[in-house]
Protein backbone atom coordinates (compact mmCIF):
# COMPACT_ATOMS: atom_id res chain seq x y z
CA UNK A 1 0.00 0.00 0.00
CA UNK A 2 1.45 3.08 -1.22
CA UNK A 3 1.71 6.30 1.12
CA UNK A 4 -1.28 7.75 -1.08
CA UNK A 5 -3.40 5.12 -0.69
CA UNK A 6 -2.83 5.16 2.84
CA UNK A 7 -3.93 9.10 2.63
CA UNK A 8 -7.60 9.75 2.78
CA UNK A 9 -7.17 13.49 3.81
CA UNK A 10 -8.34 14.32 0.38
CA UNK A 11 -11.71 12.36 1.35
CA UNK A 12 -14.75 14.77 2.28
CA UNK A 13 -17.24 12.24 3.19
CA UNK A 14 -17.02 9.45 5.66
CA UNK A 15 -18.54 6.22 5.21
CA UNK A 16 -20.58 6.60 8.67
CA UNK A 17 -24.39 7.93 7.98
CA UNK A 18 -24.49 10.64 10.34
CA UNK A 19 -21.68 12.83 9.65
CA UNK A 20 -20.06 14.93 6.56
CA UNK A 21 -17.58 17.26 6.75
CA UNK A 22 -17.38 20.52 4.51
CA UNK A 23 -14.13 22.41 5.26
CA UNK A 24 -14.69 25.89 3.37
CA UNK A 25 -11.20 26.45 0.94
CA UNK A 26 -9.24 23.42 2.26
CA UNK A 27 -9.57 19.57 1.61
CA UNK A 28 -8.60 18.44 4.44
CA UNK A 29 -11.14 17.03 7.38
CA UNK A 30 -8.78 17.76 10.05
CA UNK A 31 -6.41 20.39 9.95
CA UNK A 32 -2.91 19.65 11.99
CA UNK A 33 -1.11 22.97 11.79
CA UNK A 34 -3.03 26.13 13.91
CA UNK A 35 -3.53 29.09 11.31
CA UNK A 36 -5.62 31.13 13.76
CA UNK A 37 -4.07 34.74 12.96
CA UNK A 38 -4.57 36.01 16.40
CA UNK A 39 -2.39 39.28 17.46
CA UNK A 40 0.41 37.91 20.08
CA UNK A 41 -0.67 34.69 20.52
CA UNK A 42 2.37 33.52 20.70
CA UNK A 43 3.60 34.38 24.20
CA UNK A 44 5.48 31.83 25.02
CA UNK A 45 9.41 31.33 24.94
CA UNK A 46 11.96 28.85 25.79
CA UNK A 47 12.49 30.21 29.43
CA UNK A 48 8.41 29.67 29.79
CA UNK A 49 8.49 26.95 28.23
CA UNK A 50 11.12 24.94 30.36
CA UNK A 51 9.18 26.05 33.36
CA UNK A 52 5.58 25.34 31.84
CA UNK A 53 7.33 21.56 31.78
CA UNK A 54 9.12 22.05 35.60
CA UNK A 55 6.41 23.01 37.23
CA UNK A 56 4.35 20.30 35.96
CA UNK A 57 6.78 18.05 36.41
CA UNK A 58 7.60 19.05 39.85
CA UNK A 59 4.70 19.31 41.95
CA UNK A 60 5.86 18.50 46.08
CA UNK A 61 9.18 17.53 45.71
CA UNK A 62 8.69 14.08 44.85
CA UNK A 63 7.00 11.15 45.83
CA UNK A 64 8.41 9.47 49.01
CA UNK A 65 9.74 6.24 49.96
CA UNK A 66 10.56 5.37 46.92
CA UNK A 67 14.14 3.38 45.85
CA UNK A 68 16.33 5.95 44.15
CA UNK A 69 16.36 3.00 41.58
CA UNK A 70 13.20 3.35 40.46
CA UNK A 71 13.72 6.96 40.25
CA UNK A 72 16.39 6.14 37.60
CA UNK A 73 13.67 3.91 35.87
CA UNK A 74 11.29 6.93 35.82
CA UNK A 75 14.07 9.06 34.48
CA UNK A 76 14.33 6.77 31.53
CA UNK A 77 10.91 6.12 30.98
CA UNK A 78 10.49 9.76 30.98
CA UNK A 79 13.48 10.50 28.59
CA UNK A 80 11.60 8.33 25.90
CA UNK A 81 8.34 9.90 27.01
CA UNK A 82 9.69 12.89 25.96
CA UNK A 83 10.72 11.77 22.47
CA UNK A 84 7.57 10.38 21.63
CA UNK A 85 6.22 14.02 22.28
CA UNK A 86 8.59 15.80 21.03
CA UNK A 87 8.40 13.90 17.55
CA UNK A 88 4.78 14.52 17.55
CA UNK A 89 4.90 17.88 18.58
CA UNK A 90 7.05 18.65 15.56
CA UNK A 91 4.45 16.80 13.16
CA UNK A 92 1.53 18.46 14.58
CA UNK A 93 2.19 21.89 15.85
CA UNK A 94 -0.72 22.77 17.66
CA UNK A 95 -2.46 23.36 21.15
CA UNK A 96 -4.23 20.10 22.31
CA UNK A 97 -1.30 17.54 22.90
CA UNK A 98 -2.81 13.85 22.71
CA UNK A 99 -6.11 14.83 20.97
CA UNK A 100 -4.22 15.97 17.63
CA UNK A 101 -2.07 12.87 17.45
CA UNK A 102 -4.92 9.89 18.01
CA UNK A 103 -6.60 11.94 15.81
CA UNK A 104 -3.48 11.96 13.13
CA UNK A 105 -3.49 8.02 13.53
CA UNK A 106 -7.52 7.19 13.70
CA UNK A 107 -9.36 9.11 11.15
CA UNK A 108 -11.82 6.65 10.73
CA UNK A 109 -15.22 6.05 12.02
CA UNK A 110 -14.95 10.27 11.74
CA UNK A 111 -14.70 11.84 15.31
CA UNK A 112 -14.70 8.80 17.28
CA UNK A 113 -11.85 8.82 18.75
CA UNK A 114 -11.99 12.90 19.34
CA UNK A 115 -15.28 12.02 21.32
CA UNK A 116 -13.54 9.68 23.30
CA UNK A 117 -10.85 11.24 24.20
CA UNK A 118 -12.91 14.29 25.11
CA UNK A 119 -14.90 12.76 27.67
CA UNK A 120 -11.19 11.54 29.12
CA UNK A 121 -9.82 15.04 28.69
CA UNK A 122 -13.02 16.76 30.01
CA UNK A 123 -14.12 14.72 33.01
CA UNK A 124 -10.38 14.31 34.80
CA UNK A 125 -9.61 16.51 37.56
CA UNK A 126 -6.11 16.71 36.82
CA UNK A 127 -5.40 19.91 38.93
CA UNK A 128 -6.91 18.67 42.06
CA UNK A 129 -4.82 16.71 43.51
CA UNK A 130 -2.22 19.31 43.75
CA UNK A 131 -4.65 21.54 45.12
CA UNK A 132 -4.78 19.15 48.04
CA UNK A 133 -1.58 18.84 48.90
CA UNK A 134 -1.03 22.82 48.64
CA UNK A 135 -4.07 22.98 51.70
CA UNK A 136 -1.85 20.15 53.28
CA UNK A 137 1.42 22.17 53.29
CA UNK A 138 -0.11 25.51 54.06
CA UNK A 139 -1.96 24.40 56.44
CA UNK A 140 1.25 22.60 57.97
CA UNK A 141 2.97 25.94 57.57
CA UNK A 142 0.00 27.70 59.64
CA UNK A 143 0.15 25.19 61.96
CA UNK A 144 -3.51 24.61 61.41
CA UNK A 145 -4.66 21.18 61.90
CA UNK A 146 -5.77 19.94 58.24
CA UNK A 147 -9.49 19.22 59.40
CA UNK A 148 -11.54 17.64 56.24
CA UNK A 149 -13.54 20.72 55.07
CA UNK A 150 -10.59 23.30 55.81
CA UNK A 151 -8.26 20.98 53.49
CA UNK A 152 -11.15 21.05 51.21
CA UNK A 153 -11.46 24.85 51.07
CA UNK A 154 -7.96 25.77 50.84
CA UNK A 155 -7.96 23.65 47.31
CA UNK A 156 -11.04 25.10 46.21
CA UNK A 157 -8.84 28.49 46.66
CA UNK A 158 -5.91 27.15 45.27
CA UNK A 159 -7.91 25.96 41.96
CA UNK A 160 -10.01 29.04 41.85
CA UNK A 161 -6.92 31.01 41.79
CA UNK A 162 -5.11 29.13 39.64
CA UNK A 163 -8.19 29.40 36.69
CA UNK A 164 -8.84 33.33 37.60
CA UNK A 165 -5.05 34.02 37.21
CA UNK A 166 -4.55 32.13 33.86
CA UNK A 167 -8.10 32.87 32.22
CA UNK A 168 -7.82 37.04 33.24
CA UNK A 169 -3.75 37.63 32.80
CA UNK A 170 -2.37 34.88 30.45
CA UNK A 171 1.53 37.10 30.91
CA UNK A 172 1.46 37.34 34.62
CA UNK A 173 -0.01 33.89 35.11
CA UNK A 174 3.27 33.16 32.63
CA UNK A 175 5.48 35.19 34.74
CA UNK A 176 4.37 33.57 38.36
CA UNK A 177 5.00 30.20 36.87
CA UNK A 178 8.47 30.82 35.63
CA UNK A 179 8.91 32.17 39.01
CA UNK A 180 7.62 29.57 40.88
CA UNK A 181 9.78 27.61 38.60
CA UNK A 182 12.70 29.29 40.23
CA UNK A 183 11.48 28.69 43.58
CA UNK A 184 11.12 25.14 43.01
CA UNK A 185 14.66 24.86 42.30
CA UNK A 186 15.95 27.08 45.28
CA UNK A 187 13.98 24.94 47.42
CA UNK A 188 15.40 21.12 46.17
CA UNK A 189 18.91 22.87 46.63
CA UNK A 190 18.29 23.45 49.37
CA UNK A 191 16.45 20.05 50.68
CA UNK A 192 19.82 18.26 49.13
CA UNK A 193 22.54 20.77 51.10
CA UNK A 194 20.11 19.32 54.18
CA UNK A 195 20.78 16.16 52.99
CA UNK A 196 24.45 16.59 53.14
CA UNK A 197 24.34 18.23 56.61
CA UNK A 198 22.60 14.86 57.73
CA UNK A 199 25.08 12.66 56.29
CA UNK A 200 27.68 14.80 58.19
CA UNK A 201 25.62 13.99 61.51
CA UNK A 202 24.16 17.05 62.07
CA UNK A 203 20.91 16.07 63.07
CA UNK A 204 18.79 16.04 66.46
CA UNK A 205 17.83 12.66 65.78
CA UNK A 206 20.39 9.14 65.55
CA UNK A 207 21.22 8.97 61.87
CA UNK A 208 18.79 6.29 60.33
CA UNK A 209 21.75 4.43 58.03
CA UNK A 210 19.43 4.07 55.43
CA UNK A 211 22.02 3.44 52.99
CA UNK A 212 23.82 0.41 54.94
CA UNK A 213 21.51 -1.81 53.41
CA UNK A 214 19.53 -0.07 50.66
CA UNK A 215 17.45 -3.19 49.44
CA UNK A 216 16.56 -4.33 52.53
CA UNK A 217 12.44 -4.89 52.21
CA UNK A 218 11.83 -5.20 48.76
CA UNK A 219 9.52 -6.54 47.09
CA UNK A 220 8.97 -8.42 44.31
CA UNK A 221 4.70 -7.86 43.47
CA UNK A 222 4.39 -6.81 40.22
CA UNK A 223 1.18 -4.64 41.66
CA UNK A 224 3.69 -2.67 43.78
CA UNK A 225 6.08 -2.22 41.59
CA UNK A 226 3.20 -0.89 38.93
CA UNK A 227 2.26 1.30 41.71
CA UNK A 228 5.28 2.69 42.64
CA UNK A 229 5.78 3.45 39.07
CA UNK A 230 2.58 5.23 38.74
CA UNK A 231 4.01 7.54 41.42
CA UNK A 232 6.89 7.92 39.76
CA UNK A 233 5.95 8.39 36.61
CA UNK A 234 3.35 11.43 38.09
CA UNK A 235 6.23 13.75 39.01
CA UNK A 236 8.13 13.22 35.50
CA UNK A 237 4.12 13.47 33.67
CA UNK A 238 4.77 17.10 32.81
CA UNK A 239 7.80 16.24 30.19
CA UNK A 240 4.28 16.60 27.77
CA UNK A 241 3.06 20.04 29.03
CA UNK A 242 4.40 22.25 26.20
CA UNK A 243 2.06 20.26 23.63
CA UNK A 244 -0.69 21.60 25.07
CA UNK A 245 -0.03 24.67 23.75
CA UNK A 246 2.38 24.73 20.84
CA UNK A 247 0.22 27.24 18.75
CA UNK A 248 1.48 29.92 21.65
CA UNK A 249 5.35 29.24 21.88
CA UNK A 250 7.59 31.10 19.33
CA UNK A 251 9.18 28.91 17.28
CA UNK A 252 8.08 25.41 18.49
CA UNK A 253 10.07 23.01 16.44
CA UNK A 254 12.98 24.61 18.03
CA UNK A 255 11.57 24.89 21.31
CA UNK A 256 10.14 21.53 22.00
CA UNK A 257 13.79 20.20 21.28
CA UNK A 258 15.36 21.82 23.65
CA UNK A 259 13.01 22.54 26.38
CA UNK A 260 12.14 19.37 27.21
CA UNK A 261 15.44 17.69 27.29
CA UNK A 262 16.30 20.20 29.49
CA UNK A 263 13.71 20.34 31.78
CA UNK A 264 13.55 16.19 31.98
CA UNK A 265 17.35 16.74 32.61
CA UNK A 266 17.38 19.72 35.27
CA UNK A 267 14.32 17.49 37.06
CA UNK A 268 16.16 14.18 37.37
CA UNK A 269 19.40 15.80 38.90
CA UNK A 270 17.65 17.04 41.77
CA UNK A 271 15.08 14.49 42.43
CA UNK A 272 17.73 11.83 42.82
CA UNK A 273 19.63 14.29 45.30
CA UNK A 274 16.24 15.29 46.83
CA UNK A 275 15.66 11.78 47.52
CA UNK A 276 18.82 10.46 48.92
CA UNK A 277 18.72 13.83 51.10
CA UNK A 278 15.77 12.13 52.26
CA UNK A 279 16.81 9.12 52.95
CA UNK A 280 20.40 10.98 54.64
CA UNK A 281 17.72 12.69 57.30
CA UNK A 282 14.99 10.27 58.35
CA UNK A 283 14.21 6.75 58.73
CA UNK A 284 12.53 4.56 56.22
CA UNK A 285 9.62 3.99 58.86
CA UNK A 286 8.75 8.03 59.65
CA UNK A 287 9.32 8.43 55.52
CA UNK A 288 6.78 6.14 54.97
CA UNK A 289 4.60 7.08 57.60
CA UNK A 290 4.44 10.95 56.82
CA UNK A 291 2.22 10.48 53.81
CA UNK A 292 3.32 13.11 51.03
CA UNK A 293 5.14 15.88 53.92
CA UNK A 294 8.71 13.98 54.16
CA UNK A 295 10.46 17.74 52.99
CA UNK A 296 8.58 18.94 55.81
CA UNK A 297 9.96 15.90 58.22
CA UNK A 298 13.34 16.47 56.95
CA UNK A 299 13.53 19.55 57.77
CA UNK A 300 12.27 19.14 61.33
CA UNK A 301 15.05 16.33 61.84
CA UNK A 302 18.19 18.60 60.90
CA UNK A 303 16.52 22.50 61.52
CA UNK A 304 13.92 21.94 64.17
CA UNK A 305 10.09 23.22 63.87
CA UNK A 306 10.37 26.38 62.61
CA UNK A 307 12.11 24.98 60.11
CA UNK A 308 9.81 22.22 58.72
CA UNK A 309 6.93 25.07 59.02
CA UNK A 310 9.08 27.60 56.75
CA UNK A 311 9.87 24.29 54.47
CA UNK A 312 6.04 24.03 54.05
CA UNK A 313 5.17 27.08 53.59
CA UNK A 314 8.04 27.02 50.28
CA UNK A 315 6.41 23.28 49.15
CA UNK A 316 2.93 24.88 49.05
CA UNK A 317 4.23 27.46 46.63
CA UNK A 318 5.73 24.66 44.37
CA UNK A 319 2.09 22.33 44.25
CA UNK A 320 0.27 26.03 43.46
CA UNK A 321 3.09 26.18 40.22
CA UNK A 322 1.80 22.97 39.61
CA UNK A 323 -1.52 23.20 39.63
CA UNK A 324 -1.09 26.95 37.67
CA UNK A 325 0.87 24.47 35.32
CA UNK A 326 -1.89 21.76 35.02
CA UNK A 327 -4.71 23.84 34.58
CA UNK A 328 -2.59 26.26 31.76
CA UNK A 329 -2.65 22.80 29.71
CA UNK A 330 -5.77 21.31 30.54
CA UNK A 331 -8.10 24.38 29.77
CA UNK A 332 -5.96 24.38 26.07
CA UNK A 333 -6.91 20.94 25.92
CA UNK A 334 -10.55 22.07 26.52
CA UNK A 335 -10.57 25.10 24.42
CA UNK A 336 -9.17 22.84 21.42
CA UNK A 337 -12.27 20.78 21.82
CA UNK A 338 -14.89 23.04 21.85
CA UNK A 339 -12.79 24.47 18.59
CA UNK A 340 -13.36 20.98 17.32
CA UNK A 341 -17.13 21.63 18.04
CA UNK A 342 -17.28 17.88 19.57
CA UNK A 343 -18.88 18.88 23.32
CA UNK A 344 -22.14 20.29 23.71
CA UNK A 345 -21.99 24.63 23.45
CA UNK A 346 -18.66 24.41 21.26
CA UNK A 347 -18.62 27.90 20.66
CA UNK A 348 -18.61 28.44 24.22
CA UNK A 349 -15.82 26.03 26.10
CA UNK A 350 -13.74 27.63 22.55
CA UNK A 351 -13.39 31.09 23.24
CA UNK A 352 -10.43 32.95 23.63
CA UNK A 353 -12.70 36.24 24.72
CA UNK A 354 -13.03 38.44 26.97
CA UNK A 355 -9.46 38.32 27.92
CA UNK A 356 -7.57 36.75 24.87
CA UNK A 357 -7.05 33.69 27.52
CA UNK A 358 -8.97 30.27 27.54
CA UNK A 359 -10.94 31.98 30.64
CA UNK A 360 -14.35 29.57 29.60
CA UNK A 361 -12.06 26.19 29.08
CA UNK A 362 -9.78 26.56 31.97
CA UNK A 363 -12.93 26.88 33.76
CA UNK A 364 -14.64 23.69 32.71
CA UNK A 365 -11.40 21.90 34.20
CA UNK A 366 -11.76 24.02 37.14
CA UNK A 367 -15.97 22.92 37.72
CA UNK A 368 -14.54 19.16 37.10
CA UNK A 369 -11.35 19.48 40.01
CA UNK A 370 -13.84 21.02 42.77
CA UNK A 371 -16.21 17.85 42.28
CA UNK A 372 -13.90 15.71 42.89
CA UNK A 373 -12.29 17.86 45.93
CA UNK A 374 -15.48 17.90 47.21
CA UNK A 375 -16.70 14.63 46.68
CA UNK A 376 -14.22 12.05 47.37
CA UNK A 377 -12.75 11.38 50.94
CA UNK A 378 -9.48 13.07 51.77
CA UNK A 379 -7.37 9.93 52.10
CA UNK A 380 -7.66 8.62 49.04
CA UNK A 381 -8.87 11.54 47.18
CA UNK A 382 -4.75 12.26 45.93
CA UNK A 383 -4.23 8.79 45.06
CA UNK A 384 -6.95 8.30 42.86
CA UNK A 385 -6.60 11.53 41.34
CA UNK A 386 -2.91 9.98 40.17
CA UNK A 387 -4.11 6.80 39.15
CA UNK A 388 -7.23 7.54 37.04
CA UNK A 389 -5.29 10.03 35.33
CA UNK A 390 -2.60 8.24 34.58
CA UNK A 391 -4.39 4.34 33.58
CA UNK A 392 -6.40 6.26 30.65
CA UNK A 393 -2.92 8.25 30.15
CA UNK A 394 -0.92 4.77 29.62
CA UNK A 395 -3.43 3.69 27.31
CA UNK A 396 -3.19 6.59 24.70
CA UNK A 397 0.80 7.07 25.44
CA UNK A 398 0.91 3.33 24.26
CA UNK A 399 -1.63 4.27 21.33
CA UNK A 400 0.66 7.28 20.43
CA UNK A 401 3.81 5.29 20.88
CA UNK A 402 3.22 2.49 18.44
CA UNK A 403 1.69 4.98 16.30
CA UNK A 404 4.75 6.45 15.53
CA UNK A 405 6.43 3.25 14.44
CA UNK A 406 3.31 2.21 12.19
CA UNK A 407 3.47 5.17 10.55
CA UNK A 408 7.60 4.67 10.18
CA UNK A 409 5.98 1.75 7.88
CA UNK A 410 3.33 3.19 6.92
CA UNK A 411 3.37 7.20 6.78
CA UNK A 412 0.82 9.43 5.09
CA UNK A 413 2.09 12.06 3.50
CA UNK A 414 2.99 14.99 5.33
CA UNK A 415 4.77 12.60 8.05
CA UNK A 416 7.90 13.60 8.93
CA UNK A 417 11.17 11.16 8.61
CA UNK A 418 12.06 9.55 12.36
CA UNK A 419 15.35 8.28 12.96
CA UNK A 420 16.33 5.13 14.72
CA UNK A 421 16.32 6.65 18.40
CA UNK A 422 12.81 8.00 18.28
CA UNK A 423 11.32 4.71 17.27
CA UNK A 424 13.49 2.82 20.01
CA UNK A 425 12.33 5.38 22.32
CA UNK A 426 8.49 4.83 20.95
CA UNK A 427 8.60 1.05 21.02
CA UNK A 428 10.17 0.90 25.09
CA UNK A 429 7.32 4.14 26.25
CA UNK A 430 4.58 1.75 24.39
CA UNK A 431 5.80 -1.59 25.86
CA UNK A 432 5.91 0.01 29.52
CA UNK A 433 2.53 1.22 28.92
CA UNK A 434 1.06 -1.57 27.81
CA UNK A 435 2.76 -2.72 31.45
CA UNK A 436 1.07 -0.15 33.69
CA UNK A 437 -2.25 -0.94 32.03
CA UNK A 438 -2.51 -4.17 32.61
CA UNK A 439 -0.97 -4.66 35.70
CA UNK A 440 -3.52 -2.76 37.93
CA UNK A 441 -6.19 -5.17 37.15
CA UNK A 442 -4.21 -7.91 39.32
CA UNK A 443 -4.63 -7.92 43.07
CA UNK A 444 -2.09 -6.64 44.75
CA UNK A 445 -0.52 -8.09 48.00
CA UNK A 446 -1.50 -7.44 51.41
CA UNK A 447 -0.30 -4.04 52.74
CA UNK A 448 0.09 -3.02 49.36
CA UNK A 449 -3.35 -1.87 48.02
CA UNK A 450 -3.83 1.87 46.77
CA UNK A 451 -6.56 3.35 48.86
CA UNK A 452 -7.70 3.40 52.04
CA UNK A 453 -11.42 3.15 51.12
CA UNK A 454 -11.81 2.18 47.80
CA UNK A 455 -11.38 -1.15 46.53
CA UNK A 456 -7.90 -1.65 44.49
CA UNK A 457 -9.51 -2.00 40.88
CA UNK A 458 -11.62 1.49 41.19
CA UNK A 459 -9.44 3.57 38.90
CA UNK A 460 -8.91 0.85 36.31
CA UNK A 461 -12.60 0.70 36.05
CA UNK A 462 -12.85 4.80 36.18
CA UNK A 463 -10.46 5.20 32.98
CA UNK A 464 -12.36 2.84 30.97
CA UNK A 465 -15.54 4.05 31.78
CA UNK A 466 -14.41 7.48 31.20
CA UNK A 467 -13.40 5.98 27.44
CA UNK A 468 -16.96 4.14 27.54
CA UNK A 469 -18.55 7.55 28.42
CA UNK A 470 -16.78 8.94 25.18
CA UNK A 471 -18.15 5.90 22.71
CA UNK A 472 -21.29 6.52 24.02
CA UNK A 473 -21.44 10.12 23.27
CA UNK A 474 -20.41 9.64 19.62
CA UNK A 475 -22.97 7.02 18.89
CA UNK A 476 -25.35 9.17 20.22
CA UNK A 477 -24.71 12.22 18.74
CA UNK A 478 -22.95 10.65 15.81
CA UNK A 479 -24.81 7.99 15.04
CA UNK A 480 -28.40 7.78 16.47
CA UNK A 481 -28.97 11.22 16.47
CA UNK A 482 -29.21 11.85 13.10
CA UNK A 483 -31.07 8.39 11.61
CA UNK A 484 -33.81 9.01 14.16
CA UNK A 485 -34.52 13.06 12.87
CA UNK A 486 -33.34 12.29 9.34
CA UNK A 487 -30.59 14.73 9.34
CA UNK A 488 -26.72 14.86 8.69
CA UNK A 489 -23.73 16.78 10.81
CA UNK A 490 -22.21 18.88 8.29
CA UNK A 491 -18.82 20.48 10.08
CA UNK A 492 -17.86 24.27 8.32
CA UNK A 493 -14.87 26.00 9.70
CA UNK A 494 -15.57 29.48 10.69
CA UNK A 495 -13.42 32.49 12.24
CA UNK A 496 -14.82 33.83 15.83
CA UNK A 497 -14.18 37.11 17.15
CA UNK A 498 -11.44 36.33 18.79
CA UNK A 499 -9.13 35.36 15.25
CA UNK A 500 -9.80 31.76 16.46
CA UNK A 501 -10.72 29.31 14.11
CA UNK A 502 -12.73 26.95 14.74
CA UNK A 503 -15.40 23.97 13.71
CA UNK A 504 -19.26 24.08 13.64
CA UNK A 505 -21.90 21.40 13.05
CA UNK A 506 -24.84 22.30 11.15
CA UNK A 507 -27.58 19.93 10.88
CA UNK A 508 -28.78 19.34 7.26
CA UNK A 509 -31.86 17.67 6.45
CA UNK A 510 -30.99 14.60 4.06
CA UNK A 511 -32.53 15.75 1.28
CA UNK A 512 -30.60 19.04 1.09
CA UNK A 513 -27.16 17.22 1.84
CA UNK A 514 -27.46 14.62 -1.14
Amino acid sequence: MSAQDHDDKSSKKDDSPGVEVVVLGDAESIKFVDNSQVENRRQIGLFSAIFIIFNRIIGTGGSVGLSLFMWVIGAIIAAAGMQVYIVWGTAVPKNGGEKNYLEYLFRKPRFLITSVFAANGVLLAWAAGNSLVFGEYILRAANVEPSRWTLRLVGFACITFAWLLHGTALKWGLRLQNFLGIIKIIVLLFIVITGFVALGGHMKIEKPNNFSNAFEGTTASASSFCLSLYSVIWSFIGFSNVNYALAEVKNPERTIRIAGPVAIAVVTILYLLANIAYFAGASKEDITGSGRLVAALLFRNVYGERAERALSALVSLSALGNVLSVIFSQGRVNQELGREGILPFSKFWGSNRPFNAPLIGLGLHWLICIIVIFALPPGDAYNFVINVISYPLSIINAAISFGIIYLHFFPYKDWPRVGIFGLVAAGFFGAFNVFLFIVPLTTPPVGAEPYIDLPYWTHAVAGWAVFGLGFLYWVIWAQILPRVFGYKLRRVEEVGKDGLIRNVFKRVPHHKSS
